[in-house]
C-alpha cells in the first residue's frame, strides 16, 4: 500500500517533468501562412509580407513576386541567402534566423498561392516599351552574339521550369533588371552552368530594361492579356517550337 502511494507522485513528477522538458513550437509557428505574417524566429520586422505583401504580389521593385513560385526554387533562394550566395541585408537576416523546417513551410504557403491578376510594377508592356528586336532576343537569342535565348530556359511564355529556372512572367520589370545587373556584376551565383552571368555580360545597357520589361508581361501562369501582336509580327519561325 505504501509503495503504491509512492509510486503515485513519482509517476506523476515523472509525467510533469517530461512534460516540462518537452520542446514546444507555438502556434504561430505551425504553417507557412503564420510564419509569413508573424515573421516566425525573425520577428515582426521579418515577416514576408512587410515586403512581399499579403498575397505574395511583391512590391513592384526590388521584392519580387512569390505566388505561385515553385517551393524547391523558394527555399533554395533561402538557403543561398543563408549561404551567402545571395547578398541581400534584409533577406540574409531573415535567412539566417529562419531554419529550414521553416523555410520548406513558408514556401510551400507561397507555392500554393494564386499568381495575382495583376502583379505591382509589371504592366501590359513591362518597361522600356516592347520591339520585334526584344521579342526576337527573348524567344531566339542572338547566335551572332552567343546569346542563348531566354526561352530555352524560362519557356516561351515565362512560366520557368522547376527549381533552378524560375518564371520570368509577372515579376516586377524593375526587380528582373536588377537581377540581370546582379549577375552581370558578379553579385549573384547559384547557376551551376554560369548561365546567367554569361548571358548579362552580353547584353547591351539598352538591352537589358526593355528585356526585363518584355520578360515581366509574358502571361506564363498569369491571366495577363496575350501580348500585342506588334511585338511578335517580326519574329522569325522558332526551329524548336514552330512558334
Amino acid at each position: 500500500m505504501m509503495m503504491r502511494v509512492a509510486c503515485g507522485p513519482l509517476l506523476a513528477a515523472c509525467v510533469g517533468a517530461c512534460t516540462e522538458n518537452e520542446p514546444t513550437t507555438g502556434r504561430f509557428e505551425q504553417t507557412g501562412e503564420l510564419i509569413a505574417l508573424s515573421g516566425g524566429d525573425a520577428g515582426a520586422t521579418g515577416a514576408c509580407i512587410t515586403c512581399h505583401g499579403t498575397q505574395g504580389e511583391g512590391n513592384g521593385g526590388d521584392a519580387p513576386r512569390l505566388a505561385g513560385l515553385d517551393a524547391g526554387y523558394i527555399v533554395r533562394q533561402m538557403d543561398y541567402f543563408a549561404s551567402g550566395l545571395r547578398r541581400h541585408p534584409q533577406m540574409v537576416w531573415i535567412a539566417d534566423h529562419t531554419d529550414r523546417p521553416a523555410r520548406v513551410r513558408v514556401a510551400a504557403y507561397y507555392a500554393a498561392l494564386p499568381v495575382p491578376e495583376r502583379v505591382p510594377g509589371t504592366g501590359p508592356l513591362g518597361q522600356g516599351g516592347c520591339t520585334p528586336a526584344i521579342a526576337r532576343l527573348y524567344h531566339e537569342g542572338d547566335s551572332g552574339r552567343g546569346i542563348e535565348s531566354c526561352a530555352s530556359c524560362h519557356e516561351e511564355s515565362g512560366e520557368g521550369v522547376g527549381t533552378g529556372n524560375p518564371p520570368l512572367a509577372g515579376q516586377p520589370a524593375t526587380y528582373l533588371a536588377g537581377q540581370l545587373r546582379l549577375w552581370r556584376e558578379g553579385k549573384r551565383y547559384g547557376d551551376p552552368l554560369d548561365s546567367m552571368t554569361h548571358v548579362s555580360r552580353l547584353l547591351s545597357e539598352r538591352e537589358l530594361e526593355p528585356l526585363a520589361g518584355y520578360s515581366s508581361a509574358l502571361r506564363g501562369a498569369t491571366r495577363y492579356p496575350a501580348l500585342p501582336e506588334a511585338c511578335l509580327s517580326e519574329r522569325r519561325p522558332d526551329p524548336k517550337s514552330g512558334a
